[in-house]
Protein backbone atom coordinates (compact mmCIF):
# COMPACT_ATOMS: atom_id res chain seq x y z
CA UNK A 1 0.00 0.00 0.00
CA UNK A 2 1.21 3.49 -0.86
CA UNK A 3 1.09 6.37 1.60
CA UNK A 4 0.75 9.84 0.09
CA UNK A 5 1.42 13.09 1.91
CA UNK A 6 2.77 16.57 1.38
CA UNK A 7 6.22 17.80 2.22
CA UNK A 8 6.07 19.76 5.49
CA UNK A 9 8.29 22.41 3.98
CA UNK A 10 7.42 22.99 0.31
CA UNK A 11 4.13 21.10 0.04
CA UNK A 12 5.27 18.79 -2.78
CA UNK A 13 3.30 15.56 -3.10
CA UNK A 14 5.32 12.59 -1.83
CA UNK A 15 4.53 8.87 -1.95
CA UNK A 16 6.19 5.98 -0.12
CA UNK A 17 5.31 2.32 0.30
CA UNK A 18 3.71 1.70 3.70
CA UNK A 19 6.62 -0.57 4.71
CA UNK A 20 8.73 2.59 5.11
CA UNK A 21 6.45 4.10 7.79
CA UNK A 22 8.48 5.62 10.60
CA UNK A 23 11.70 5.81 8.58
CA UNK A 24 13.58 8.96 7.79
CA UNK A 25 13.36 10.34 4.27
CA UNK A 26 14.01 13.48 2.30
CA UNK A 27 11.96 15.60 -0.09
CA UNK A 28 13.62 15.51 -3.50
CA UNK A 29 12.11 18.92 -4.32
CA UNK A 30 13.38 21.05 -1.44
CA UNK A 31 15.64 18.70 0.55
CA UNK A 32 13.59 18.80 3.77
CA UNK A 33 14.08 15.74 5.96
CA UNK A 34 11.12 14.17 7.75
CA UNK A 35 9.68 11.03 9.33
CA UNK A 36 7.38 9.12 6.96
CA UNK A 37 3.85 9.30 8.50
CA UNK A 38 1.51 6.37 9.13
CA UNK A 39 -1.56 7.69 7.27
CA UNK A 40 -2.34 9.35 3.97
CA UNK A 41 -1.86 13.13 4.01
CA UNK A 42 -0.81 13.16 7.64
CA UNK A 43 1.67 15.96 8.27
CA UNK A 44 5.11 14.36 8.62
CA UNK A 45 7.43 15.31 11.46
CA UNK A 46 10.27 17.54 10.31
CA UNK A 47 13.87 16.63 11.06
CA UNK A 48 15.83 19.78 11.63
CA UNK A 49 19.35 19.66 10.18
CA UNK A 50 22.34 19.82 12.46
CA UNK A 51 24.22 23.13 12.28
CA UNK A 52 27.13 21.54 10.46
CA UNK A 53 24.79 20.02 7.85
CA UNK A 54 23.48 23.37 6.67
CA UNK A 55 26.12 24.16 4.07
CA UNK A 56 29.25 22.12 4.56
CA UNK A 57 30.21 18.44 4.77
CA UNK A 58 30.11 16.55 8.04
CA UNK A 59 33.59 15.62 9.27
CA UNK A 60 34.71 12.08 10.01
CA UNK A 61 33.88 10.31 6.74
CA UNK A 62 37.13 8.34 6.55
CA UNK A 63 36.91 7.22 10.17
CA UNK A 64 33.30 6.15 9.66
CA UNK A 65 34.27 4.08 6.60
CA UNK A 66 37.49 2.45 7.77
CA UNK A 67 36.93 2.14 11.53
CA UNK A 68 33.30 2.55 12.59
CA UNK A 69 31.95 0.34 9.79
CA UNK A 70 33.48 -2.76 11.33
CA UNK A 71 31.31 -2.31 14.41
CA UNK A 72 28.46 -3.72 12.31
CA UNK A 73 29.76 -7.21 13.04
CA UNK A 74 30.06 -6.78 16.81
CA UNK A 75 26.73 -5.20 17.79
CA UNK A 76 24.08 -7.66 19.05
CA UNK A 77 21.34 -5.51 17.42
CA UNK A 78 22.70 -6.50 14.01
CA UNK A 79 22.44 -10.25 14.54
CA UNK A 80 19.17 -10.61 12.63
CA UNK A 81 20.45 -8.74 9.58
CA UNK A 82 23.72 -10.69 9.54
CA UNK A 83 21.87 -14.01 9.82
CA UNK A 84 19.65 -12.92 6.91
CA UNK A 85 22.73 -12.25 4.75
CA UNK A 86 24.40 -15.51 5.79
CA UNK A 87 21.22 -17.45 4.94
CA UNK A 88 20.99 -15.86 1.47
CA UNK A 89 24.66 -16.66 0.78
CA UNK A 90 24.29 -20.27 1.95
CA UNK A 91 21.18 -20.83 -0.16
CA UNK A 92 22.81 -19.66 -3.37
CA UNK A 93 26.09 -21.43 -2.47
CA UNK A 94 24.60 -24.87 -1.79
CA UNK A 95 21.51 -24.84 -4.07
CA UNK A 96 22.58 -22.56 -6.91
CA UNK A 97 23.78 -25.48 -9.06
CA UNK A 98 20.70 -27.72 -8.76
CA UNK A 99 18.42 -28.49 -11.68
CA UNK A 100 15.55 -30.95 -11.22
CA UNK A 101 14.19 -30.67 -14.76
CA UNK A 102 12.94 -33.95 -16.21
CA UNK A 103 11.26 -35.38 -19.26
CA UNK A 104 7.75 -36.83 -19.04
CA UNK A 105 6.83 -38.53 -22.27
CA UNK A 106 7.00 -35.93 -25.01
CA UNK A 107 7.16 -33.05 -22.58
CA UNK A 108 10.12 -31.46 -20.84
CA UNK A 109 9.36 -30.22 -17.35
CA UNK A 110 11.73 -27.47 -16.30
CA UNK A 111 12.54 -27.22 -12.59
CA UNK A 112 15.65 -25.06 -12.48
CA UNK A 113 15.58 -24.69 -8.71
CA UNK A 114 19.17 -23.53 -8.64
CA UNK A 115 18.54 -20.58 -10.96
CA UNK A 116 15.39 -19.59 -9.07
CA UNK A 117 17.18 -19.86 -5.73
CA UNK A 118 20.14 -17.82 -6.98
CA UNK A 119 17.89 -15.05 -8.32
CA UNK A 120 15.86 -15.02 -5.10
CA UNK A 121 19.02 -14.89 -2.98
CA UNK A 122 20.48 -12.02 -5.01
CA UNK A 123 17.13 -10.24 -4.93
CA UNK A 124 17.14 -10.48 -1.11
CA UNK A 125 20.71 -9.22 -0.94
CA UNK A 126 20.05 -6.34 -3.36
CA UNK A 127 16.95 -5.37 -1.36
CA UNK A 128 18.96 -5.39 1.86
CA UNK A 129 21.78 -3.41 0.24
CA UNK A 130 19.35 -0.61 -0.61
CA UNK A 131 17.85 -0.72 2.88
CA UNK A 132 21.35 -0.37 4.34
CA UNK A 133 22.16 2.59 2.08
CA UNK A 134 18.88 4.31 2.94
CA UNK A 135 19.12 3.82 6.72
CA UNK A 136 22.80 4.79 6.83
CA UNK A 137 22.14 7.96 4.84
CA UNK A 138 19.66 9.05 7.51
CA UNK A 139 21.91 8.55 10.54
CA UNK A 140 20.96 4.98 11.53
CA UNK A 141 24.01 3.17 12.92
CA UNK A 142 22.57 -0.36 13.06
CA UNK A 143 21.63 -2.65 10.22
CA UNK A 144 17.98 -2.23 9.14
CA UNK A 145 15.23 -4.60 10.22
CA UNK A 146 14.50 -7.58 8.01
CA UNK A 147 10.86 -7.46 6.97
CA UNK A 148 9.82 -8.18 3.39
CA UNK A 149 6.04 -8.24 3.89
CA UNK A 150 5.12 -11.92 3.72
CA UNK A 151 5.24 -14.16 0.63
CA UNK A 152 3.86 -11.62 -1.86
CA UNK A 153 5.99 -8.87 -0.33
CA UNK A 154 9.02 -11.15 -0.62
CA UNK A 155 8.36 -11.83 -4.31
CA UNK A 156 7.69 -8.15 -4.99
CA UNK A 157 10.85 -6.97 -3.23
CA UNK A 158 12.99 -9.57 -4.99
CA UNK A 159 11.66 -8.58 -8.43
CA UNK A 160 11.92 -4.84 -7.73
CA UNK A 161 15.43 -5.11 -6.29
CA UNK A 162 16.76 -7.17 -9.18
CA UNK A 163 15.10 -4.79 -11.66
CA UNK A 164 16.52 -1.75 -9.86
CA UNK A 165 20.09 -2.99 -10.01
CA UNK A 166 19.75 -3.98 -13.67
CA UNK A 167 18.13 -0.63 -14.54
CA UNK A 168 20.87 1.26 -12.68
CA UNK A 169 23.52 -0.65 -14.61
CA UNK A 170 21.78 0.08 -17.92
CA UNK A 171 21.50 3.81 -17.10
CA UNK A 172 25.19 4.24 -16.25
CA UNK A 173 26.30 2.12 -19.21
CA UNK A 174 23.92 3.80 -21.65
CA UNK A 175 26.66 5.99 -23.26
CA UNK A 176 28.77 2.85 -23.80
CA UNK A 177 25.80 0.90 -25.20
CA UNK A 178 24.87 3.73 -27.57
CA UNK A 179 28.47 4.11 -28.72
CA UNK A 180 28.75 0.40 -29.49
CA UNK A 181 25.45 0.45 -31.37
CA UNK A 182 26.42 3.52 -33.45
CA UNK A 183 29.95 2.24 -34.12
CA UNK A 184 28.58 -1.04 -35.47
CA UNK A 185 26.13 0.83 -37.69
CA UNK A 186 28.86 2.97 -39.24
CA UNK A 187 31.48 0.22 -39.28
CA UNK A 188 33.88 1.68 -36.70
CA UNK A 189 35.96 -0.38 -34.31
CA UNK A 190 37.13 1.69 -31.35
CA UNK A 191 37.33 -0.75 -28.40
CA UNK A 192 39.41 1.66 -26.32
CA UNK A 193 36.66 4.29 -26.37
CA UNK A 194 34.03 1.69 -25.48
CA UNK A 195 36.21 0.44 -22.62
CA UNK A 196 36.66 3.97 -21.26
CA UNK A 197 32.90 4.60 -21.40
CA UNK A 198 32.25 1.29 -19.61
CA UNK A 199 34.70 2.18 -16.83
CA UNK A 200 33.11 5.62 -16.49
CA UNK A 201 29.69 3.97 -16.23
CA UNK A 202 30.77 1.55 -13.50
CA UNK A 203 32.42 4.49 -11.72
CA UNK A 204 28.99 6.18 -11.54
CA UNK A 205 27.14 2.99 -10.57
CA UNK A 206 27.34 3.49 -6.76
CA UNK A 207 25.84 6.97 -7.19
CA UNK A 208 23.02 5.55 -9.30
CA UNK A 209 22.22 2.98 -6.59
CA UNK A 210 22.36 5.77 -4.01
CA UNK A 211 19.78 7.82 -5.90
CA UNK A 212 17.44 4.84 -6.10
CA UNK A 213 17.91 3.93 -2.43
CA UNK A 214 17.60 7.42 -0.95
CA UNK A 215 15.71 9.42 -3.56
CA UNK A 216 13.27 6.58 -4.36
CA UNK A 217 12.83 8.09 -7.82
CA UNK A 218 13.94 6.49 -11.08
CA UNK A 219 14.08 9.84 -12.86
CA UNK A 220 16.81 11.14 -10.53
CA UNK A 221 19.24 8.48 -11.72
CA UNK A 222 18.61 9.62 -15.30
CA UNK A 223 19.79 13.17 -14.51
CA UNK A 224 23.55 13.43 -15.25
CA UNK A 225 23.83 16.68 -13.28
CA UNK A 226 22.36 15.02 -10.18
CA UNK A 227 24.85 12.16 -10.53
CA UNK A 228 27.94 14.22 -11.34
CA UNK A 229 27.73 17.15 -8.93
CA UNK A 230 28.30 15.14 -5.69
CA UNK A 231 31.05 13.11 -7.40
CA UNK A 232 32.93 16.22 -8.55
CA UNK A 233 32.42 18.09 -5.26
CA UNK A 234 33.65 15.21 -3.09
CA UNK A 235 35.80 13.30 -5.55
CA UNK A 236 38.29 11.64 -3.19
CA UNK A 237 35.71 10.36 -0.70
CA UNK A 238 33.66 9.06 -3.61
CA UNK A 239 36.76 7.35 -4.98
CA UNK A 240 36.99 5.43 -1.68
CA UNK A 241 33.36 4.36 -2.08
CA UNK A 242 33.97 3.22 -5.67
CA UNK A 243 37.12 1.36 -4.61
CA UNK A 244 35.24 -0.65 -1.98
CA UNK A 245 32.37 -1.32 -4.37
CA UNK A 246 34.63 -2.47 -7.22
CA UNK A 247 36.69 -4.64 -4.85
CA UNK A 248 33.55 -6.39 -3.62
CA UNK A 249 32.30 -6.73 -7.23
CA UNK A 250 35.57 -8.26 -8.47
CA UNK A 251 35.91 -10.67 -5.55
CA UNK A 252 32.30 -11.78 -6.01
CA UNK A 253 33.02 -12.61 -9.67
CA UNK A 254 35.77 -14.97 -8.52
CA UNK A 255 33.80 -16.82 -5.84
CA UNK A 256 32.80 -20.43 -6.48
CA UNK A 257 29.58 -22.21 -5.57
CA UNK A 258 29.18 -25.76 -4.29
CA UNK A 259 28.31 -27.03 -7.78
CA UNK A 260 31.95 -26.70 -8.81
CA UNK A 261 33.20 -28.28 -5.60
CA UNK A 262 31.28 -31.55 -5.61
CA UNK A 263 33.68 -34.33 -4.63
CA UNK A 264 36.09 -31.95 -2.93
CA UNK A 265 37.01 -32.30 0.72
CA UNK A 266 35.00 -30.67 3.50
CA UNK A 267 37.88 -28.31 4.19
CA UNK A 268 37.93 -27.04 0.60
CA UNK A 269 34.14 -26.55 0.58
CA UNK A 270 34.31 -24.75 3.93
CA UNK A 271 37.04 -22.41 2.70
CA UNK A 272 35.03 -21.47 -0.39
CA UNK A 273 31.91 -20.89 1.71
CA UNK A 274 33.95 -18.68 4.03
CA UNK A 275 35.22 -16.75 0.99
CA UNK A 276 31.63 -16.16 -0.16
CA UNK A 277 30.68 -14.90 3.30
CA UNK A 278 33.79 -12.69 3.50
CA UNK A 279 32.90 -11.06 0.18
CA UNK A 280 29.40 -10.31 1.48
CA UNK A 281 30.90 -8.77 4.61
CA UNK A 282 32.91 -6.47 2.34
CA UNK A 283 29.75 -5.78 0.32
CA UNK A 284 27.95 -4.65 3.48
CA UNK A 285 30.84 -2.31 4.23
CA UNK A 286 30.69 -0.97 0.65
CA UNK A 287 26.93 -0.39 0.79
CA UNK A 288 27.12 1.32 4.14
CA UNK A 289 29.94 3.50 2.77
CA UNK A 290 27.63 4.61 -0.05
CA UNK A 291 25.10 5.70 2.58
CA UNK A 292 27.83 7.42 4.57
CA UNK A 293 28.83 9.36 1.48
CA UNK A 294 25.32 10.79 1.30
CA UNK A 295 25.23 11.46 5.05
CA UNK A 296 28.54 13.34 5.16
CA UNK A 297 28.23 15.19 1.86
CA UNK A 298 24.51 15.98 1.76
CA UNK A 299 25.29 19.62 1.01
CA UNK A 300 26.57 18.62 -2.43
CA UNK A 301 23.42 16.78 -3.46
CA UNK A 302 21.04 18.87 -5.61
CA UNK A 303 18.09 16.56 -4.87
Amino acid sequence: MTIEFNCPSCGALIAFDSKHVGKRARCITCGQRFIIPQKDFETPEKIEPKPEEAGQPLPGFYRAVFIDNWKLFTRPQNATGLVFVVAAVCFKFFIGHTDYSFTMGAFRVYAKTGLITTLAAWGCLFWYYMEIIHSTAFDVEELPDVYMGGLFGFIWNVVVSLSTFVLSLIIVLLPCIMFLWISRKVGLDWPVVAHILAIAGLFAFPMAILTFSVGRDVLIAARPDYILKPIISAFWPYLIVVGLFVLAWELQLHTVGYGKLIGKSTIVVSLHLFANLAVQALALIAMRSIGLFHRHYTCYFPW
